[in-house]
Parts: C-alpha cells; sequence; structure tokens
C-alpha cells in the first residue's frame, strides 16, 4: 500500500522540474494526480508517466493567477477524480533584476504568480476540503524568501509572502484538520543551473556545506512527506531543502 492510496493530488507548475518530480512521487505512493501549467500541451510528459503507474491523471491549463482559471482546476479535478485531499502550490516564474532598475511590470507578474497563485489555489482548494474536513497544502517557498538576494527584490518578496501566508493559513484552517506547510528549497539542478558558467557553478556550490547542488526529487521527497500521515501532527512549518545553506 502507498501513503497516499485513494487520495486526489492537485499540482499546480507540473510541467518539468520540482513541479514534475512532486507529481510523480505523489503517484509513485498511490495518489491520483492532477496537474496544471500555463499549456497543458506542456504536462504530456508528467501525466504519460503518471498513466503508466496505473494511477488516474488529469491535465488542465491555468494561469494560477486568475481566479476563474484556479476554480475550474478545483471544479475539473473533483469532477474528473471525485475528491481533493492534497493541494501543492509550485508554480512559480522570475524575473531579476536590481531594484533601482526593476520595472513594476517585472514586479507585478512575480508577485501575482508566485504570491498571489497561492492564495487563489488555496482560498479554491480550502472549500473543498473544509467540507471533508480533511486535508493538506503545501506550499513550495524558496531559502531567497528566507535569506534574501540581491537582484531578486520581487522574487524575495514573493516567496516571504509565500512563508508568511503558509503560517496565516495554517491556523485558520487547523480547526477544519487541514494542515499548511511549505518547502523552502536552496540550489536546485535544473536545466538553468546545468547552463550556469563553471565559476558561477563553484561559488554556489561554496555556499552549500553539503557541497552539491539538489535534485528535483530531494524536494519531492520532503513534499510528499508534508502531505502524508506521518506528518499529521505538523503545521506551519517550513522546511528548508538546501542543503544546509540554511540552518536556522
Amino acid at each position: 500500500m502507498g501513503r497516499f492510496d485513494g487520495q486526489v493530488a492537485v499540482v499546480t507548475g507540473a510541467a518539468r522540474g520540482i513541479g514534475q518530480a512532486i507529481a510523480w512521487r505523489l503517484a509513485q505512493e498511490g495518489a491520483d494526480v492532477a496537474v496544471c501549467d500555463l499549456d497543458a500541451s506542456w504536462l504530456t510528459e508528467t501525466v504519460e508517466n503518471i498513466r503508466s503507474m496505473g494511477r488516474r491523471a488529469e491535465a488542465f491549463a491555468c494561469d494560477v493567477a486568475r481566479s476563474d482559471q484556479v476554480q475550474a482546476v478545483v471544479d475539473g479535478t473533483v469532477s474528473a477524480l471525485g475528491r481533493l485531499d492534497i493541494l501543492v502550490n509550485n508554480a512559480g516564474i522570475t524575473r531579476d533584476g536590481l531594484l533601482v532598475r526593476m520595472s513594476e511590470a517585472d514586479w507585478d507578474a512575480v508577485l501575482n504568480v508566485n504570491l498571489k497563485g497561492v492564495f487563489l489555489f488555496t482560498k479554491a482548494a480550502a472549500r473543498v476540503m473544509m467540507k471533508a474536513r480533511s486535508g493538506a497544502i503545501v506550499n513550495v517557498a524558496s531559502v531567497i524568501g528566507l535569506i534574501g538576494n540581491a537582484g531578486q527584490a520581487n522574487y524575495a518578496a514573493s516567496k516571504g509572502g509565500v512563508i508568511a501566508l503558509t503560517r496565516a493559513t495554517a491556523r485558520e484552517l487547523a480547526p477544519r484538520n487541514i494542515r499548511v506547510n511549505a518547502v523552502a528549497p536552496g540550489f536546485i539542478r535544473t536545466r538553468m543551473t546545468d547552463q550556469l558558467p563553471e565559476e558561477v557553478r563553484h561559488r554556489m556550490l561554496g555556499t552549500i556545506p553539503l557541497a552539491r547542488f539538489g535534485e528535483p526529487a530531494d524536494v519531492a521527497a520532503v513534499v510528499a512527506f508534508l502531505a502524508s500521515a506521518d506528518a499529521a501532527y505538523i503545521t506551519g512549518q517550513v522546511i528548508s531543502v538546501c542543503g544546509g545553506m540554511v540552518m536556522a
């Protein structure tokens, strides 16, 4: 038996990288999974792999900053898969630049996707979970939301906001037996980090006590734990998955 047998999860930003790894991990442990991204065609690999495990999967196109599209994903998930037990808010973008040169458009875009999107999905999913009097929500924040980073004022603000929102909603939803936690990934190996110059990679590695970049599967494992009954007495927490970059 898997930890999520009979359960249904929604994972945002699941076309690749961390979101894809999370969707696959939940399916490996028994969940049926609804996945969404800006373009549903990007989700083909994610969906095919889930179905190859014998699990059900549904793909949705969704701009997480639009409430109508978010509600459509939640409604479509319940209609197609019968319930909603787990929500993983992973969708996120960057628009890096120094504060004094940052445009309002770049500020708004990052806050809309990274923070407003978490608010909208949490609000829509919570209504379903409250009726069932159970559920688990895991938000993907970032160590940048804890420590800040030059050139990422908008990203840091959005991920710091996700952490604060996690704690506030954990308090609100606890009476209905809904747990809300967050993971804060550090430097995770992706296509972006693979393309960095060797000098930059070396400098980044120098900040990580474990002396390696993380893998998307490292984050997925912690998300699966927080979403499971193994974490039944954990809510309102932020777990850094960063190889020791942040130890407080």
